[in-house]
């Protein structure tokens, strides 16, 4: 007796997800992700009966803070603790700081994934990897800040191919793969052909990693 053969569905709650993404669009006051159901686009003022108020004018601190936070929720909220090693990992590279930290960030795997349209946002290109739907060259990895190098093969499992919002992302048309990843739509699988610059990377807002190496360094 056949079961049903349409698109995979997963368990995850993505109401939840959902909600708690637009929560930070709120916060910082800024469409992070360039959704088109953002509740910023349809008001540009923070959450709560006080969002309205004028805003005061921010301290040299407070805008690298805001930097700092407007990168690590665009990377789906990624711990203090993590991105702190990630920084100091990129001001021990030579070159640029602000330049290594990008690249490490876009190398991370969760990254690459959801670069690659093989999932809907950070937060559930993380879960694909934790849930160990995700192989790179062949091996499974479920660690999502596995840090992905260039002509790596990184390509999604059978199982999870035709998951509902594997396909939504791949037919979504609020984004493109950027050009310093090969993406295989027919086979879901993507190569880093090198590591992006900051003005490589398709931010749909304007990032600001010079303040967060600012942050970091006073």
């Amino acid at each position: 007796m056949g079961g049903a053969t349409g698109p995979v569905t997963h368990g995850w709650n993505m109401t939840k997800r959902l909600q708690a993404k637009f929560k930070l669009d709120r916060r910082l006051g800024k469409n992070l992700w360039g959704r088109s159901k953002s509740p910023v686009n349809r008001r540009a003022y923070g959450p709560g009966q006080h969002g309205q108020r004028r805003k005061s004018k921010v301290s040299d601190y407070g805008t690298q803070l805001l930097a700092k936070q407007q990168l690590r929720f665009y990377y789906g909220n990624i711990t203090e603790k993590q991105f702190r090693r990630i920084y100091a990992e990129a001001d021990r590279r030579k070159g640029n700081t602000a330049e290594n930290l990008i690249g490490l960030l876009e190398c991370r795997l969760d990254a690459m994934v959801y670069r690659s349209k093989l999932a809907p946002t950070p937060f559930a290109a993380r879960q694909l990897v934790n849930h160990g739907h995700v192989k790179v060259n062949g091996r499974r990895v479920n660690i999502p800040s596995f840090l992905v190098r260039v002509d790596d093969l990184v390509e999604l499992r059978d199982k999870a191919k035709n998951m509902a919002l594997v396909l939504e992302a791949m037919d979504s048309k609020e984004r493109d793969v950027p050009d310093y990843i090969a993406m295989d739509k027919a086979t879901a699988s993507a190569k880093l052909t090198r590591v992006p610059t900051l003005s490589d990377v398709p931010y749909p807002v304007h990032m600001q990693p010079n303040l967060v190496v600012e942050y970091y360094s006073s």
